[in-house]
Order: C-alpha cells, then structure tokens, then sequence
C-alpha cells in the first residue's frame, strides 16, 4: 500500500506540480493550503509523510511543524524557496526530519521522499520485546516508546533511529559519518549540519543538563558515544 503524502503549500501551482510527480509514482496525496489546516489535516488524515512549504498564511511553516510535533512522529520534509542556512536550521529545530530548496527536480523531490519513508519504516526498529536501560533513560523496542525517569517522552522517528544507533553500540564511538549513513542513508555523509540539530534535539529531551550530557556524549575530534555507566 503506497503512502498517503501531505503537500501543504499557498500556490495552487506548485501543489499541482508535485502532486502530479507523487501520483504518478503510486502516491496518495493530498493537500493544504496553510499551516494550519496543514496541522488539522495531520490530525485527521494521519498521513504517512508531510511536506511543508515555509512561507505561507495564517500559520508559517515553522510554527506548523512545532504543532505537528506535540501529537504526532509523521515524518516532515520542509521546502523552502531560499537555500539561507538559518531557515534549514531553524526547520530541523522544529522536528523537521529533513528539508529540500526549491526549486528542486522531480527526481530530487522523488529521492527525499523515499529516503524519507525508508528510515521511518525502520521505527520498529526491533521485533523483540527487549526493554533497553541506560541509567534513567529506557527503550521499548516492542512498543517503540522510550520513557526518562518513568515519564513518556516523545521523539519524531528519526530522533528515535538516532537513539537506537547509540542504545545498540554502548561504549563504542560512532562517528558522524556512520550515523549520517545508517540514519539518513548515504547521501546525506557530507550533510553534518542535519546530525547536528538532531543530536541536539535529541539532548534537549533526554539529558537533565544538555550541555553536560550523560546519554549522548561527544568525543571531540572522533565522534559520539553512548558511555557505558557503572554499576
């Protein structure tokens, strides 16, 4: 069964052009025109991937993707018109699981899709009912859930494909260019900027002390680890 595809975008012209490219690779798409219907179309549709134009009326991009992700992990492709390095930051930020700078090619917009929905299929990331502990933080692997200090904590899905490359390599050092390969595929290897914001993401929901982290530690010159913590 293909993925049903948000387009969320103010000019009728371009949703028209890429609904047309993602109809025709067996897409369901459907649409809005702001950001706010954007987020109710989210709520009521649960469709399996977004793509959310920046500039737009009554709600920005920015502000629609913060809203997005206090209900829901559907993965999120920002677009934006301008390539500016604050907006591509600022849309990761914002629970963004990636973005693409218009204008782009079909192939290029087809690619990010499916890259997109490939590392979000891997949200279960295993099949058995293991439970992972690493002092106050845990992982259900069954349920997908992880829970700080007994409390839920929500993560996109690739927040959470991030975290299981640290929770199944304890003590080792990953670098950046092994979990830009194993989390967004290998395309992204000279894209460190999207790791960045995403470890830092990562820290502000499950460290106590971000700048002092116990979870996701970074060994500086070499890469990040998970440390293994005495007993």
């Amino acid at each position: 069964m293909s993925a049903k595809v948000l387009v969320v975008d103010d000019e009728p012209r371009f949703i028209r052009l890429v609904e047309a490219n993602l109809t025709s690779e067996g897409y369901e798409v459907i649409t809005a025109a702001n950001g706010q219907e954007a987020v109710e179309k989210v709520a009521s549709e649960e469709p399996g991937l977004v793509l959310l134009d920046i500039m737009m009326p009554i709600l920005d991009g920015f502000l629609a993707c913060e809203r997005i992700r206090e209900f829901s992990s559907v993965p999120i492709i920002m677009l934006t018109a301008k390539g500016e390095e604050k907006n591509r930051v600022r849309g990761l930020e914002a629970g963004a699981d990636d973005y693409i700078v218009k204008p782009f090619s079909a192939s290029e917009l087809l690619a990010r899709v499916m890259a997109v929905l490939r590392r979000a299929n891997v949200y279960e990331a295993s099949a058995s009912k293991s439970v992972f502990t690493h002092g106050d933080l845990k992982i259900d692997y069954a349920r997908a859930e992880v829970n700080l200090n007994e409390k839920t904590i929500f993560l996109s899905a690739t927040e959470y494909r991030l975290l299981l490359q640290f929770a199944h390599n304890v003590g080792e050092t990953l670098t950046a260019e092994e979990l830009l390969t194993n989390v967004w595929g290998p395309e992204y290897l000279e894209d460190k900027e999207i790791l960045w914001v995403c470890i830092s993401r990562l820290r502000q929901k499950l460290e106590e002390k971000p700048k002092q982290p116990n979870h996701i530690v970074t060994r500086s010159g070499m890469g990040y680890t998970m440390p293994i913590l005495e007993e």
